[in-house]
């Protein structure tokens, strides 16, 4: 099984950052221009052409592949958020079966290393953080095209359009859970309801019922 759960918008104090050549952090937003100036950081979308004339995901993606250790101290993805369900899924099905869905990034793997980012589906985010669903963007997926283990996906219904998109090429079953008054349509899949009475936030408290194996019944063979 693979689990795929959608990121958030608190970040560890201790993330890192890509970095400038003249040495200022850089601080992806969804919006640059509307972001409040702060001395010593580059606001910048993923898709911004960076120093070197690559874009920023394509420097990210060279750092990942690179050998040279991890000089910017950046997170793996698991590790990058403050919730720690974010390691406790990692801890139960294994960092090489999670994936984290980021308004920023796309579908990246639980260990691949990221760096601090300020960009949301939230409507009520503040605009220079807010991506909408027209904004063009080169989302990664790392999720193998050929994988036929059932996905199961964690998250609110401002990110599951971004996780069909993502995912609609693979044949694997898919399973998510939702909150919403309508159920979903999810094309070779199935939507399963979460009765809770949270709003805000409410997949966490679905995660903590998988890690608890309250769901095996729902999850079915996905489990």
């Amino acid at each position: 099984m693979i689990v795929v759960i959608q990121c958030a918008a608190r970040k560890r104090a201790d993330a890192g950052h890509l970095r400038t050549r003249d040495g200022r952090r850089v601080c992806f937003v969804a919006e640059p221009k509307a972001a409040p100036a702060v001395d010593g950081v580059l606001f910048a979308r993923p898709d911004d052409i960076a120093d070197g004339g690559k874009t920023w995901r394509d420097e990210l993606l060279a750092y990942n592949r690179s050998s040279g250790g991890n000089p910017l101290g950046l997170l793996a993805a698991f590790e990058l958020y403050q919730n720690e369900v974010y390691r406790k899924l990692a801890a139960k099905v294994g960092p090489e079966k999670l994936l984290i869905l980021s308004a920023g990034w796309g579908l990246i793997g639980a260990s691949f290393l990221t760096p601090y980012y300020d960009i949301t589906f939230t409507s009520q985010a503040e605009n220079y953080k807010r991506r909408r669903r027209t904004d063009r963007y080169h989302d990664l997926s790392m999720l193998p095209s050929d994988t036929e283990e059932p996905i199961v996906f964690f998250g609110g219904k401002d990110y599951l359009p971004l996780f069909e998109r993502l995912t609609n090429d693979v044949r694997a079953p898919r399973t998510v859970f939702f909150n919403s008054a309508n159920a979903p349509q999810i094309r070779g899949g199935r939507a399963i309801r979460f009765p809770t009475t949270k709003r805000t936030n409410w997949h966490y408290e679905c995660v903590d019922a998988f890690l608890a194996s309250a769901l095996d019944r729902e999850i079915g063979s996905a489990a």
